[in-house]
């Protein structure tokens, strides 16, 4: 019951802390009925900000809660409309920052899960990472911490799990949003001794963006999803009756699909061509490439290795 669980929420963020009986108590209640409201997730914010500390409970309990309801609360399920997408910047971004890493986690998470979320989220999602790892402090959620001076292992996981993410920019594909990311994520620390995997996330990062390719439509938008799914909810009757008409009438139906399906069995996606043509690096790339390496007025040393490996692909 929502005013159950908003009373339990409200009375933990007056103590400042959320005990292991409260944190059961509002799993009970938000799961009891399968969801969770939007009055449920805004108290959820609410005590997040009041909590003087977050155990990992709590932060995986938030990140799960929150998740579900951007993601479930409203059909089509895992996908975040406009609306969801403001709401959500709106609460985290109500002081002006990510509050904790409990909603940078939240919001991570909604990418990773999603199939798409809209472009508004994306930039929102990848800039906090981005200011996360260059002044962020404090411990993950999963081992490691944020630190303001140089490239953890920890934030090396969260960059990588932001940029490959199904509902990023590209569905397990880095894009130029991403790839420009890096390439000022690494201007920013090129003195700083950063963790031994930050070399290889760079340069794996923006060669997939080079010589990678993507399928125009890998990702289906919120709208174009509903419609689908209200097409077929609308057509099932439909079917089932045209089906029917056609086993009455072989003959004739089978001489109309000769004509209209044809013999010739239709041509696919030619993946190997679109992975062929991904390789090659166009001439906005380039231009691009050139851009990214002289805007720290020097060829450093991360520069040269992303070089030498695109040089080895060709």
């Amino acid at each position: 019951m929502t005013t159950q669980f908003i009373a339990i929420a409200e009375a933990a963020a007056a103590d400042g802390q959320i005990t292991a009986e409260g944190l059961l108590a509002l799993r009970r209640e938000g799961w009891g009925d399968g969801i969770i409201t939007r009055g449920e997730a805004e108290a959820l914010f609410a005590l997040n900000s009041a909590l003087r500390t977050r155990s990992n409970e709590w932060v995986d309990f938030f990140v799960e809660a929150i998740g579900e309801f951007v993601l479930n609360g409203t059909e089509p399920r895992l996908q975040c409309s406009e609306e969801e997408a403001a709401w959500l910047i709106e609460q985290v971004d109500s002081d002006g920052e990510v509050e904790s890493m409990a909603e940078l986690e939240a919001l991570v998470r909604i990418l990773e899960r999603a199939e798409n979320t809209p472009d508004r989220l994306k930039n929102y999602v990848l800039g906090e990472v981005e200011r996360a790892v260059l002044s962020g402090t404090g411990p993950t959620r999963c081992g490691g911490a944020l630190s303001a001076t140089h490239i953890t292992s920890a934030e090396c996981r969260l960059i990588r799990r932001t940029i490959f993410a199904s509902g990023g920019h590209g569905p397990a594909a880095v894009t130029r949003q991403d790839a420009e990311m890096l390439f000022r994520l690494k201007d920013a620390t090129l003195a700083e001794e950063n963790a031994v995997e930050w070399d290889d996330l760079f340069v794996d990062g923006v060669a997939n963006y080079l010589k990678g390719f993507m399928l125009p439509h890998a990702q289906l938008s919120h709208e174009r999803r509903r419609e689908l799914e209200a097409f077929v909810a609308d057509n099932e009757a439909n079917v089932g009756r045209f089906m029917g008409r056609a086993l009455r009438e072989v003959p004739r139906v089978a001489n109309h699909f000769g004509k209209v399906f044809g013999r010739k069995k239709p041509e696919g996606t030619d993946f190997a061509a679109l992975a062929a043509k991904g390789e090659a690096i166009d001439d906005f790339e380039k231009e691009w490439l050139d851009r990214m390496i002289d805007a720290n007025g020097e060829v450093d040393a991360l520069d040269r290795k992303l070089l030498a490996r695109l040089a080895e692909e060709d």
